[in-house]
């Protein structure tokens, strides 16, 4: 099926804090009309840091999580300031939550949360060889920094304080990735 575009008739937008919440009013090819809502991000984006200590271990963090009001874990994540590039936020954000830099950046590929109303993209960042470096962040404390093994990606991911799916997917990106990168 070939599939065109709805034609937008109109869009009203509504302020929802760090979101812009928006009514679109959409026809499709056949001819139907609907309303639909959508969430726009405000800002730059985001990035999710994938920090390798070695091609087999990821580094974790555990912080606290408002929306389920309990500590998780989870990767380094953080907001693209107005100037950086995703490679630039995601070793900022690495320094400020897991005590660590990193020589290598390497840009994957953007991951959504819920397309179907929200317009907000994550890009996945691979930090490779790390060194400890931190900066001062926003976090209210420390966060604890947690080793895994990808061999073991398995077991976290059945983990009741590992749900986040962003998290998830951008790990078993990198797996692939390593592996068909091995022989470089």
């Amino acid at each position: 099926m070939n599939h065109r575009l709805p034609v937008i008739h109109g869009i009203t937008e509504h302020d929802a804090g760090p979101y812009r919440l928006e009514r679109l009013d959409l026809e499709f090819s056949n001819g139907e009309r609907r309303l639909y809502e959508r969430l726009r991000g405000r800002g730059h984006g985001a990035v999710a840091v994938v920090p390798l200590l070695d091609d087999e271990t990821v580094l974790l963090v555990r912080e606290y999580a408002a929306g389920l009001h309990r500590y998780e874990l989870g990767l380094v994540k953080g907001r693209i300031d107005a100037g950086e590039t995703p490679e630039h936020a995601a070793n900022r954000e690495l320094m400020e939550e897991a005590g660590y830099g990193a020589r290598q950046l390497t840009l994957l590929r953007s991951l959504t949360l819920a397309p179907t109303y929200m317009s907000h993209q994550i890009q996945v960042v691979v930090a490779r060889d790390l060194y400890p470096q931190r900066l001062p962040g926003d976090e209210p404390e420390e966060l604890e920094v947690v080793p895994w093994k990808l061999a073991d990606l398995g077991q976290l991911i059945l983990r009741e304080d590992f749900s986040e799916g962003r998290s998830i997917a951008a790990l078993f990106i990198v797996r692939e990735w390593l592996q068909q990168h091995a022989h470089e």
